[in-house]
Order: C-alpha cells, then sequence, then structure tokens
C-alpha cells in the first residue's frame, strides 16, 4: 500500500494504514471463506440432509439474506460508532452462527444458523470502507476496496480444496468450531490496533468543522439519481457474479460438466485464484486510472459486455463444455469484476459523513441480488426439470434467464443519463 496523504488531518500515518488494513482483511478472508464454502460442501450436505436444488439454493442464500437484513441499520450505525465498535459488535453473532452450524442437526437448523451467519459477517466489508472513506484519500479508496476483495477471493479459494483436503480429517462440523474460534481471534487483533471514530471528521488544518445538518436517515441516498443508475447492476451483474462463483459453479461442474466433486473443488480453486488475481491487478490499475481521468462509468460501460460473452458460451455449449468448464466460469468471473468498481464509486458519490449508510444501502442491493440469484436459479433448475427437461437442459434455461437480466440491467445503465451528484 502507498503512503497515505496528510494533507487530511484523519489520514492515517502509512504504517498505522498498513496494519488496519490488514486487520479488517483478516476479519473479510473469514467472512469469504464462510461465504463460499457451501458450494464445496453441496454434495456433502445434499446427501447428508437429502436436499433439493431450490433447497440447496435457499441454504446458500440464507447467508445473503441475512447480510441483507442488516445493511440499512448497519450504516446509520457506522456513521455514528464507527468502524471498530460495529464490527466487533457484529462478529460476536458471526462466531455464535458458525457455532451453530456446527450443532445443526436438520435443515431448519441449517439454515437459521446460516442466516446468522450472514448477519454476524455484514459488517466485514462496509465498516473498513467507511473508515477508508475518512482515513484514505480517493485513489487509495479505489485500491484499498480492490485489495479487500482480494482478500475475499483469498478466503473463497480457501474454502475450496484445502476445505476438500480436511473434509475427511475433521468433517464439517469441526471446520465450523475452528471458523467460529479464528473469527473470535481476528476480532481480538481489531481492538488492539483499529483506531477510535470521531462523530464529525475535523477539517483540513485541524480547526472544527462547521455543524452537518444530518439526521441519520437515508433520505438523502434514496434521492441521489446516480445511486439509482448503479442499482439495477450491483444487484444483477455484481449479485449475479458472485451467487455462481460462491454456489451455483459447483453444481454446474458437476451437474452439468460431469465433474467429480473433488474435480469440481479443483475447479473452484482455479475460479477463485483468478478472481483473486483480477482483484490484485485491479488495486494496482485504478490509482492510474484514476489520476488519468479514466471514470469508472466508462470502464463498467466498455468491460462488462465480456461476461454476457461468456454466459452465452456456458449456456450454448452446456455439457459439452467438458473439461473446460471451469474455465469458462473463471473468465465470467473475471470479466464481471469491472462492476465491482461501483461500490467504491458509490460510497465516494457522497459526503464522508453519509459514507456508511451510502456503503450499506449499495451492499443490501449487492447482496438483495445474490439472495435473489441464488434461490432463483435453483427454483429455476427445478422447474425446468418439473417441466420435463433434462437436468443439463434446465441449468441451462436457468443461466439464460440470469443472463437475460443482466444484459438489460446493463441497458438501463447505459441508459441512464450520467449524475454527478
Amino acid at each position: 500500500m502507498t503512503p497515505i496523504p496528510s494533507a487530511n488531518p484523519e489520514h492515517l500515518p502509512r504504517r498505522t494504514a498498513v496494519v488496519v488494513f490488514l486487520a479488517f482483511a483478516l476479519a473479510y478472508f473469514f467472512s469469504a471463506l464462510v461465504r463460499a464454502i457451501t458450494a464445496t460442501l453441496s454434495p456433502t450436505l445434499t446427501t447428508e440432509f437429502s436436499l433439493s436444488a431450490q433447497d440447496l439454493g435457499l441454504l446458500a442464500g440464507g447467508y445473503f439474506l441475512g447480510f441483507s437484513l442488516t445493511q440499512l441499520p448497519l450504516g446509520r450505525w457506522l456513521d455514528q460508532h464507527g468502524p471498530k465498535k460495529v464490527i466487533l459488535a457484529f462478529l460476536t453473532f458471526a462466531v455464535l452462527g458458525c457455532l451453530a452450524f456446527s450443532w445443526a442437526d436438520s435443515f431448519q437448523g441449517l439454515l437459521a444458523a446460516r442466516v446468522l451467519c450472514g448477519m454476524g459477517v455484514s459488517a466485514c466489508l462496509m465498516a473498513p470502507l467507511t473508515g477508508y472513506r475518512r482515513w484514505f484519500d480517493a485513489s487509495i479508496q479505489l485500491r484499498s476496496n480492490s485489495w479487500m476483495l482480494m482478500t475475499g477471493s483469498l478466503g473463497m479459494l480457501a474454502a475450496t480444496l484445502p476445505v476438500q483436503w480436511l473434509m475427511p480429517i475433521w468433517g464439517w462440523r469441526a471446520l465450523f468450531v475452528m471458523l467460529g474460534v479464528m473469527i473470535a481471534l481476528t476480532m481480538l487483533l481489531i481492538a488492539l490496533v483499529v483506531p477510535k471514530w470521531q462523530t464529525q471528521a475535523p477539517a483540513l488544518g485541524g480547526t472544527s468543522p462547521p455543524p452537518v445538518d444530518d439526521d441519520g436517515s437515508y433520505r438523502l441516498i434514496w434521492r441521489s439519481r446516480y445511486f439509482w443508475r448503479m442499482t439495477p447492476i450491483g444487484f444483477f451483474s455484481y449479485g449475479g457474479m458472485v451467487a455462481i462463483q460462491t454456489l451455483w459453479a459447483g453444481p454446474w461442474m458437476t451437474q452439468v460438466a460431469g465433474w467429480t466433486a473433488r474435480e469440481a473443488a479443483t475447479g473452484l480453486f482455479v475460479i477463485n485464484l483468478s478472481m483473486l488475481v483480477a482483484f490484485w491487478l485491479w488495486g494496482l490499475l485504478t490509482p492510474r486510472l484514476a489520476k488519468l481521468g479514466v471514470p469508472v462509468e466508462r470502464l463498467i460501460a466498455w468491460g462488462l459486455p465480456l461476461s454476457f460473452v461468456a454466459l452465452a458460451v456456458l449456456v450454448l455449449l452446456g455439457d459439452s463444455i467438458g473439461a473446460a468448464a471451469s474455465a469458462g466460469l473463471a473468465i465470467y468471473c473475471v470479466s464481471s469484476t469491472f462492476v465491482a468498481l461501483a461500490q467504491p464509486a458509490v460510497g465516494m458519490a457522497f459526503p464522508s459523513h453519509l459514507a456508511g449508510r451510502a456503503l450499506s444501502a449499495y451492499n443490501l442491493v449487492i447482496f438483495a441480488g445474490i439472495f435473489v440469484v441464488q434461490w432463483g436459479i435453483g427454483l429455476a433448475v427445478d422447474a425446468g426439470r418439473g417441466m420435463g427437461l433434462t437436468q443439463i437442459m434446465a441449468y441451462q434455461l436457468a443461466l439464460a434467464v440470469f443472463a437475460l437480466c443482466s444484459v438489460l440491467s446493463w441497458v438501463y445503465f447505459l441508459a441512464s443519463k450520467p449524475d454527478q451528484t
């Protein structure tokens, strides 16, 4: 991470910034691991609890449902109490959710624990991004966002082959106990290194800032045309990419491409490694692009269609994609990372005292999209089977419907008038 400029009195010194980033990144690592682990465990859970595709989609989506339920109050609490207090309170529920998942003996118990896990880790990205909005300058915020997502990809990477290797030794229940323990240790690290939060940031030069008329509402967020311009692509393209990466990539490889569970775990490893490299590169490129004056909106407009091409190839090839299934899914996920630039852009479109609410509101859009797409693909697969389609054709139909929704959301983004709020 490059040095943090000191023109703003709240910008952190370089060493402090690096330590704070690493503490938050560790929490986000475990958040992403918990998020993605159901893709690797899906064959085991399906067999042990006799889950249908709809049940599997609902179980994975339960995490995102719990995540979504907390976003609006989370934004207010972040602006009022700051990242440190909020993330520590939330992670307590994540620890309890991991333990509850390890003890569950029914689908309902798994689902309830999954929702609790989602609620508990729902501050793991919004808390640091809210802090970065005040502690880092604009170009470093873009880099930090990309590298936080890179850390998330590392967590998803850990949820593939490493989990597959540990399953015969520990079993999935012991894995969730260990996750709870590691999250508790991460809470201790955050408590020690993250700075306290001032309710109102000082003005440049250390003088007292003018009072801010802030009633704690989301009124300015909901009225922003820029926010609504970014909403459909966040819901379908961003949410859909995460939905496929964290769940449906696994079943696509096993039930469409005909891979074994171990081969699918290897494929998920390749996908998440590709995402890790993509976000690392975005972290290097975004500050340079910002200095050159290249707007985020232009990058999204030009780059996102690549993901539609990748989706079309997956749908058309179906089971004939064979050994190239993980490569096709990796290309789709990597080309979708253009839309990840929308999240920090929304945060920077509002004053710093509104950053928590702006980021949380947009995160609500993304995670609502993840929940809807994860469950929706499962519903579409079951519906296709009910209509007499083969399993492969049912998956193709479900992915084609999702692809159409993604294309329409991009068309809306292009048609919306630019608004530099």
